[in-house]
């Protein structure tokens, strides 16, 4: 059975270089899991790889959607998903990268959402009132009646939030109090590059710098002349927040690029939380995060 690889983990682990280094080995493509990457425009903050660094092997789910718009699970799922699916039936390795846990279960889960059946009507209900009241207003009632749920869902990801109310109001039970089926979709190995912690700060650290010398300050100005607003969902991405909010409240570079990195730490740690749980999972110390170590897992 063809197998999928999954290089997942914490920001500035070192993800994209292993990823690559891993296409090479295993006639490979890679998918993006990154729920900042695929804005178009938003390049310095992501620490999105440039043409070169790409090494002419096909990426994909990165630039694919305007910094306007909203992108959802579903969304990505919708997109994604088609693309793991023609590799393998090319005989090549699908290497899903990235550290957004939801966009990668997305595509290695079908998930059976409690295994409560569909209800038109509610969900037409919460359609109409998403449609006239917005998208954040439908995401409050679930955070009423579910806040669990609310709290993994985001308000954009409209499908999954009805979904949720859905089965409140079929239940009288939140689904977060249900059991969730996920069944895999795929043959997949998972692997993270583990650093002790205060290596992985410093990398962090290091990496924001760089990203303030190379420009982001401009990337994000350029972003808001160009009509993106602080409430977009691009925005909510860490980098663009911090700066959008501290151009209009006149913060100086040093605060701005110090909330960053502690953003940007704490956010580390959470991902790191999420993939301890990834099943068929190996956390790789830098040594051993080769792509000739990945080929034995695999094969």
């Amino acid at each position: 059975m063809a197998k999928v690889l999954v290089i997942c983990g914490a920001t500035a682990s070192g993800k994209t270089s292993l990823s690559l280094d891993c296409a090479e080995k295993l006639n490979g493509e890679i998918i993006s899991a990154d729920s900042m990457l695929v804005y178009c425009g938003l390049d310095i903050g992501t620490a999105k790889p440039s043409t070169e660094e790409r090494r002419g092997i096909p990426h994909y789910m990165i630039d694919v959607v305007s910094p306007t718009e909203g992108f959802s699970v579903s969304d990505y799922e919708n997109m994604a998903l088609p693309i793991v699916e023609r590799l393998i039936s090319e005989g090549k390795t699908p290497i899903i990268c990235g550290g957004t846990g939801f966009y990668i279960n997305s595509l290695l889960y079908k998930s059976q959402f409690g295994n409560v059946g569909a209800d038109e009507q509610i969900r037409a209900k919460y359609e109409a009132l998403a449609e006239s009241n917005g998208k954040e207003y439908v995401h409050a009632i679930l955070r009423e009646n579910d806040p669990e749920s609310a709290e993994k869902l985001h308000y954009n990801d409209v499908k999954r939030v009805i979904r949720a109310l859905e089965i409140y109001d079929i239940t009288g039970k939140p689904k977060s109090a249900q059991q969730d089926t996920m069944i895999p979709r795929f043959d997949f190995v998972s692997v993270s590059i583990e650093y002790p912690r205060d290596v992985l700060y410093e990398r962090i650290n290091m990496r924001v710098e760089k990203m303030f010398e190379d420009g982001l300050i401009d990337e994000v100005q350029r972003l808001l002349d160009g009509g993106v607003t602080e409430e977009m969902q691009c925005m909510q991405g860490i980098g663009y927040k911090e700066i959008a909010e501290g151009l209009r409240i006149g913060a100086t570079k040093d605060e701005m690029l110090e909330l960053i990195q502690k953003n940007t730490r704490n956010y580390a740690k959470r991902q790191q939380t999420f993939f301890k749980r990834q099943q068929n999972h190996t956390f790789l110390t830098p040594e051993r995060a080769t792509a000739e170590e990945v080929c034995k897992l695999i094969k």
